[in-house]
């Protein structure tokens, strides 16, 4: 326990320095604007920064978590015996606030039986991995010849063995493997504790491997991930050039709700305005405004230049969360004040 404890708060300060990485290239780089995907198909534009704090926040729970589990493990079980208790009448209250433990294994029996604290790390392990492997698929997307998005540093992608044009990603796809293995890691202790009956046998000793397997891992994977956000390079050109004005459609929809149209009409409404700039073969922002009020009668004069301009369509998601620079904003503030304080806010920054 005093073990892991000191490991896990060294992993705290590796997850912090991860967050700070986040944030801070989410201020420097708040005006890019790239394609929020769902399904791998473009959706509608958002911030660079937006898509950046979606796993800050990821991060941020998992490091709320982390300080659970390290509470949560930090009581003492010495003076428990092999099973019983002991006969010398030790202060176990004193030896335990000696090494800065913060409380007492309350039963002895229980105490030599317990590696809860050990299957909690792992398990805490495992859905971090989790969330380092799908930031990880998503930057190797981005970092794609297709994408270009982003470019990642000699020192974590290296070139293929036989085309050398070629730059793998190999540092993201390292992490994204170790995401099964920590899986593994958790289910192989968990079948080995299953079933045993109480106290100590010398199965828990497959514990010992590993709890030393995890940390290691999560160590090198959280400064490893840290690296590789810190050194990689952004392409906004490339960015923008990805975006669409068929990534719009959704601003017609909310245009004619605004006119007092049930969404439930305008979600069908704009689809048909996509599928005749199909037919057409033209851009949904090259139509005339004629083309759309033929679709239907409520498109005002205005309809082109207040729905096909993805900046426009950014600032407009101004509720708290959204993909708007002042969303965003607040959306730093409030992870910085997680770092702060060991939680996320429930209302806000100052809430």
């Amino acid at each position: 326990r005093l073990w892991l404890r000191t490991q896990l708060q060294t992993l705290s300060s590796h997850l912090t320095s991860l967050l700070q990485t986040l944030i801070s290239r989410a201020s420097s780089e708040l005006s890019f604007l790239l394609p929020g995907y769902t399904h791998l198909q473009r959706a509608q534009p958002v911030r660079w920064s937006h898509f950046l704090l979606s796993y800050a926040f990821f991060f941020a729970a998992d490091l709320q978590r982390l300080r659970t589990v390290i509470r949560d493990l930090n009581i003492c079980p010495l003076g428990s015996g092999a099973l019983s208790g002991n006969v010398f009448s030790i202060d176990r209250e004193a030896i335990a606030r000696e090494l800065g433990f913060q409380g007492l294994c309350w039963n002895s029996m229980n105490a030599v039986s317990d590696r809860d604290f050990l299957l909690d790390t792992m398990s805490w392990g495992s859905r971090f991995m989790g969330h380092v492997s799908r930031i990880s698929m998503d930057l190797c997307i981005y970092s794609s010849q297709e994408s270009g998005f982003v470019k990642l540093s000699d020192a974590y992608s290296t070139g293929s063995s036989l085309m050398p044009q070629k730059k793998n990603p190999d540092a993201l796809e390292l992490l994204r493997g170790k995401s099964g293995a920590m899986h593994g890691i958790l289910m192989g202790f968990m079948s080995s504790m299953n079933s045993l009956p109480s106290c100590y046998n010398k199965d828990m000793q497959e514990g010992t491997k590993a709890i030393l397997d995890t940390v290691h891992l999560l160590s090198t994977s959280t400064q490893i991930l840290t690296g590789v956000l810190s050194t990689m390079t952004v392409s906004p050109e490339r960015m923008a050039r990805a975006l669409e004005p068929s990534m719009l459609a959704t601003e017609l929809a909310d245009y004619l709700v605004k006119r007092g149209v049930p969404f439930r009409e305008t979600h069908h409404i704009s689809g048909r305005v996509v599928a005749l700039a199909e037919k057409q073969g033209k851009g949904m922002d090259e139509l005339e405004v004629e083309d759309l009020k033929r679709v239907d009668e409520r498109f005002g004069d205005d309809v082109l230049r207040e729905c096909f301009n993805h900046e426009s369509a950014v600032e407009k998601r101004t509720a708290k969360g959204g993909t708007s620079k002042e969303s965003v904003k607040e959306q730093i503030e409030v992870l910085k004040k997680t770092l702060e304080t060991g939680e996320i806010p429930k209302w806000g920054a100052n809430g």
